[in-house]
């Protein structure tokens, strides 16, 4: 007689195929037909709303329903002939409207699948809500795609019908379909029933809001690393007419003129963050100092005035600075009474630039960057000073022995991440302060970035330094994190 083992793994499958059932099948569809329908908005290829070639084709749904001057920009000239229909784009843009509320609601759906039974029997409804948005929207899509065709200005408007319609037709009608299964199959619930989700579920829900901005404002924008493969112009559009490869690529190595002006902004990017990271103990400093201030009522004052040029912008910054040391500004008026005024315009120098650079970042950011440290000092255990005062050690004795090592972890995790973001020392604080006279020695990689491609026009050249700007940063992350692992045991990603 044979007997045959049944050995672990096999019991471990077939209990896995037992749990398989239906529902989750189904709860799975519905979750990944809302991700991916929530997605699809962001991509400007997968724009159903692009019902004529005229319309930006760099645009997404997101932006269509949201941005109704991106969609007329071409056809104002025919509005006013009246060879097209005015009405006919502002359906397009409501349509495209109510497929964002539809997708949205969906992916409510979809997240709210992941809780019990009656959180999902209340969330089902959601995404069959949206599923019937979606399909409205497409309606009014559609309908907008006739009239535009049946305009007189038809030709001249290029319709096209978008491929990508029929996607966002099958996965409304997956969505809908799938929502009514589940809506009809499964069981009734007792009103005992609470609703409630998975610890590890509630925690991710809570993170997606960081993700979802982080996709959105972070990764997405890395779609435009494209343009520096073509041969593209401001207004114009990509094709495979002017895409020319790794041609800019080429021209940022091999061309003279771009070599030097990339040392030459190189050389002021790193010499104005090294001059930061070597005053980088001063926030700390300051942090120690106002933790020492007795009077609590004065410690809100110094903590407040300091803490607010964070919030102001460099534009009044700019202004400021522009009142105090022009021409006519404080200071000279302030040297005419000592008959010391010689009409320098501080501003327009170029002379000791980096160190006015810093001045002012610091000036702003002082009581900001304090902060971090602020909350450091509030986590060391105040037993250590009482023991160190019953010792007989002084104030300046606690300081340096108690204060200064509890705040060092804190430090230098900050101190890696500003060697780290070398490369990345702002834009706006340069953009403003810069002129004819100090260009030259003001002018970050980040500015120059802007100026060659907003100003200047160069937008393939400019997404190439930018391309490598942003490898270099990622080396230098990773290089931080490995000393971070060498001095403290750990990393700080």
């Amino acid at each position: 007689m044979n007997n045959t083992a049944i050995q672990p793994n096999e019991l471990n499958t077939a209990k896995e195929v037992k749990t398989l059932k239906p529902s989750t099948i189904l709860h799975g569809i519905l979750r990944i037909s809302s991700l991916i329908l929530c997605l699809c908005m962001f991509f400007p290829g997968l724009n159903p709303a692009r019902i004529s070639n005229l319309i930006n084709k760099n645009i997404s749904l997101f932006t269509t329903g949201f941005s109704f001057s991106n969609l007329t920009t071409r056809f104002n000239a025919m509005f006013r002939q009246g060879a097209v229909n005015k009405s006919t784009f502002v359906l397009l843009s409501a349509a495209s409207v109510v497929i964002i509320v539809g997708a949205i609601l969906c992916g409510i759906g979809g997240c709210m699948s992941l809780g019990n039974n009656r959180m999902r029997s209340r969330g089902i409804w959601f995404p069959l809500a949206g599923a019937v948005l979606v399909s409205a929207g497409l309606c009014g899509i559609y309908k907008s795609y006739l009239e535009l065709q049946a305009s007189r200005g038809a030709r001249r408007a290029q319709v096209v019908f978008p491929s990508v319609f029929y996607i966002y037709a099958g996965l409304a009608a997956v969505l809908l379909l799938v929502s009514l299964i589940i809506l009809v199959s499964e069981r009734r619930l007792e009103k005992e029933e609470k609703m409630e989700m998975p610890e590890k579920y509630t925690l991710f829900l809570m993170l997606l809001p960081i993700i979802i901005l982080a996709f959105v404002f972070l990764y997405l924008p890395l779609y435009g690393w494209r343009y520096s493969f073509f041969d593209y112009e401001a207004g114009g559009t990509l094709s495979r007419e002017n895409f020319v490869g790794f041609k800019w690529f080429t021209i940022l190595f091999r061309n003279q003129a771009t070599v030097n002006d990339i040392l030459r902004v190189l050389r002021n990017t790193l010499a104005m963050s090294g001059l930061g990271i070597l005053t980088s103990w001063v926030p700390m400093a300051f942090a120690i100092f106002l933790n020492e201030i007795r009077s609590n009522r004065f410690k809100r004052v110094v903590q407040t005035v300091t803490t607010i040029p964070n919030f102001i912008s460099w534009v009044l910054v700019y202004a400021i600075a522009l009142a105090i040391f022009s021409t006519e500004g404080f200071l000279n008026s302030f040297l005419d009474l000592f008959n010391a005024n010689r009409n320098i315009n501080w501003l327009m120098s170029s002379e000791h630039t980096w160190l006015k650079m810093l001045l002012w970042g610091i000036w702003k950011s002082l009581g900001w960057s304090a902060i971090v440290y602020i909350a450091a000092i509030a986590g060391i255990d105040q037993e250590l000073y009482e023991a160190a005062k019953i010792d007989g050690a002084g104030r300046f004795q606690r300081i340096w022995h108690i204060t200064v090592p509890g705040l060092m972890p804190t430090y230098l995790v900050l101190l890696l991440l500003t060697i780290a973001g070398a490369l990345s020392n702002g834009l706006e604080q340069y953009l403003m302060f810069q002129n004819a006279n100090n260009k030259d020695v003001i002018e970050v990689l980040d500015l120059y970035v802007y100026n060659i491609g907003i100003t200047g026009g160069r937008i393939p050249l400019s997404t190439v330094i930018g391309m490598t700007k942003s490898l270099v940063s990622i080396a230098l992350l990773m290089f931080a994190n490995r000393v971070s692992k060498s001095v403290r045991g750990e990393g700080i990603i």
